[in-house]
């Protein structure tokens, strides 16, 4: 029994993170109505900042360049690149999002190297221990930090102006452009609030007990898109359920590993996107998605 609450603490703290990034996808998607498939290099954009300038400037201004740094590469792919398409049909605009990550993160990963950077967090590898239950610091504070930063996020998206304008340029992109809505300033926020969450969440990836930010980091990204999409591309809650569904599905996949084995290695790898397959096989929209209705 305790390792069951271990692992689904574990699960709850590393799905809040995953949560994080995909409010990211979600941010975006409701913004243009575009799946953001450079999400992974913003996090590993993010992440890198971090990690390069802890050594010289401190970890919070650190941490504060690396969230700057990511928004603003997100507002500049927006500015430069996705604005230019805009108008073109969204499957075009998700193959220019892979294009964009696949330069974004060849230049990152050349940068990086064979290293391992460590983003030199203040929480080190202290454990906090009650009971017969052992949780990491780390963890805990990637679940207080992110439960924060989407509560604050909900709340704005809900009261603020920037929130409204988003939501109105989710529910019909023409009717808010006649309303004076400014579609590209909401788009441009739209992906530098991205930045900025993947930037935090590439820290709680990267930090005790994974060894740090490597090449490979930018992959943690692609197990938040089941969270996105499981939870509904166009939900903020189903962003937040999605993420710690995926977090404790993988948690729990991989404590329990030895007593699976006759369904295979990397078994916790693989159960975030069964659980996706099958739950949209039952909802096609995702948990909390907007079905789209077609009159025939």
């Amino acid at each position: 029994m305790s390792t069951f609450a271990e692992l689904l603490l574990n699960g709850l703290s590393l799905g809040s993170v995953y949560a994080l990034v995909a409010l990211g996808f979600v941010v975006i998607f409701r913004a243009t109505e575009v799946v953001n498939f450079a999400h992974a290099s913003l996090l590993l954009a993010g992440g890198y900042v971090t990690a390069t300038l802890h050594d010289d400037i401190g970890f919070w201004p650190a941490l504060l360049a690396g969230i700057a740094g990511a928004a603003l590469v997100g507002a500049a792919v927006e500015f430069l690149v996705m604005r230019r398409y805009r108008g073109s049909d969204q499957s075009v605009l998700a193959i220019v999002t892979i294009g964009v990550d696949i330069l974004l993160t060849t230049e990152l990963t050349r940068r990086i190297g064979t290293d391992v950077l460590t983003p030199g967090d203040p929480w080190g590898d202290a454990v906090l221990t009650v009971g017969p239950v052992s949780i990491a610091h780390t963890r805990i504070a990637a679940f207080v930090t992110a439960s924060l930063l989407i509560t604050v996020f909900l709340l704005a998206f809900r009261f603020t102006s920037w929130g409204v304008a988003m939501r109105a340029a989710a529910e019909s992109p023409e009717t808010a452009a006649l309303m004076g809505v400014r579609l590209g300033r909401v788009s441009l926020g739209a992906w530098a609030v991205a930045g900025g969450l993947a930037a935090v969440a590439a820290l709680f990836l990267t930090v005790f007990p994974t060894p740090g930010l490597e090449r490979a980091t930018s992959l943690a990204a692609l197990k938040a898109f089941p969270a996105a999409i499981l939870g509904g591309l166009d939900s903020t809650t189903g962003a937040l359920v999605g993420g710690l569904l995926v977090g404790v599905t993988e948690s729990l996949a991989t404590g329990y590993q030895s007593d699976l084995t006759f369904l295979g290695r990397g078994l916790g790898d693989l159960a975030p996107y069964v659980v996706m397959v099958a739950i949209l096989l039952i909802r096609p929209a995702g948990l909390f998605g907007t079905k789209e209705l077609a009159r025939v």
